[in-house]
């Protein structure tokens, strides 16, 4: 069962936000304003936010902005992983990752099931990996991102979290580009 090692110290970790919406700016971003509330109330440092129309050319181009930053080791949107014509935030995040996780959108559907049943069907979240740097999208509703922190990520970006989490494992994510 998974558990916080006490004897460990805790390591936060850069997150940037980005909210993927044609309608909204800052201050309507309930969703944004979710994610940096968690992520800095649970030690984490937010590296960067901004707010970007449904548009997957510039969605991929602020990730790689981001996998390309030293001080950016985690993306989190929010928005756009729907179903309609304008949903185009899961493939911007395609577009950019080395590897998918695919675990992390069984489990968030898993997470989701469990507050809105089958209607976390339309939901296609995503995690994946680019540069050492990790990639999320989540739903753009402030449940969707209330469920993904506190159930998933808030605990693999705990450096504590036993039996694993994401944190120990930055070393090696790029460690294929540094192989000859």
């Amino acid at each position: 069962m998974s558990r916080i090692d006490e004897s460990k110290e805790f390591i936060p970790v850069r997150i940037a936000v980005l909210t993927v919406s044609d309608t909204r700016g800052l201050d309507e971003d309930r969703s944004g304003d979710t994610l940096v509330s968690r992520l800095t109330e649970a030690g984490h440092v937010l590296a960067d936010r901004k707010i970007l129309r449904d548009e997957r050319a510039e969605i991929a181009d602020q990730l790689r902005a981001w996998i390309a930053n030293p001080d950016v080791d985690v993306v989190i949107s929010t928005g756009g992983t729907g179903l309609t014509g304008r949903d185009v935030t899961v493939e911007a995040h395609r577009d950019v990752y080395e590897k998918e996780i695919d675990a992390f959108g069984t489990v968030f559907t898993m997470v989701s099931f469990q507050k809105i049943g089958t209607s976390a069907v339309q939901s296609r979240a995503t995690g994946g990996v680019a540069g050492g740097t990790y990639l999320f999208a989540l739903p753009g509703s402030t449940g969707a991102c209330k469920d993904a922190w506190d159930e998933i990520l808030r605990w693999q970006f705990d450096f504590r979290h036993r039996p694993c989490n994401f944190v120990e494992i930055f070393p090696r994510l790029d460690e294929h580009l540094r192989r000859k």
